[in-house]
């Protein structure tokens, strides 16, 4: 006598698989967000850390000259005024340029400060995306005399540009949107939304 045996076999349906990988799409694209979100305030973080040891480098090893007479980005470097994490990979000996911590120009030269030749200097980042640029614009960087900051300059830079266009300006002098620290307003309709084509300039005396 023979036993027949019946096989039974289950599955997924279509429906159900096409359910399941839509959930997935979902978390994944909510997890890349919630990653590009996070990685960018780390960022910001980090750049905040990298303006503040930069113009407290450069005031230090300034303090017992008469002015910033000769400071450019070159001689920064060869001083130890930037840190090594914006030098790319390169030691003091061998870089030629900084970066910031979105990968933007970094750069720094003597400035005229109330008609006075070489008596200030001003640090530019360059490279920067809209939210980076408004939290940088508008931090309190030191509103009071004793600070040293002149003025605080959102605008736009590409990546690789030694320069920023001013869009908004801040100063110590100054009143409104105007006076530092730079309003959030000033600071977001300075910054472009284009990518990462904004800056933030920095004087201080």
């Amino acid at each position: 006598m023979k036993t027949f045996y019946k096989s039974e076999q289950s599955g997924r349906s279509m429906v159900e698989m096409l359910g399941v990988l839509a959930i997935i799409g979902v978390l994944s694209v909510g997890g890349i967000a919630g990653y590009s979100k996070a990685m960018t305030k780390f960022k910001i973080s980090k750049a905040t850390d990298q303006v503040s040891m930069t113009v407290t480098n450069i005031r230090t090893l300034f303090s017992g000259q008469p002015n910033y007479s000769g400071l450019t980005t070159e001689t920064a470097i060869q001083m130890g005024a930037i840190g090594a994490d914006m030098l790319n990979g390169k030691n003091q000996a061998s870089a030629s340029a900084a970066f910031n911590a979105f990968n933007g120009k970094v750069s720094i030269k003597s400035a005229s400060v109330n008609g006075n030749d070489d008596a200030g200097f001003t640090l530019t980042f360059t490279g920067l995306g809209k939210e980076a640029c408004v939290s940088l614009a508008s931090a309190d960087w030191g509103s009071g005399s004793g600070s040293g900051l002149v003025s605080v300059t959102a605008g736009t830079g590409a990546a690789n540009a030694d320069t920023c266009t001013a869009g908004n300006t801040a100063t110590m002098t100054g009143t409104g949107a105007t006076k530092l620290p730079m309003p959030l307003f000033a600071a977001a309709s300075a910054c472009s939304q284009n990518g990462e084509s904004n800056c933030v300039a920095w004087t201080y005396y």
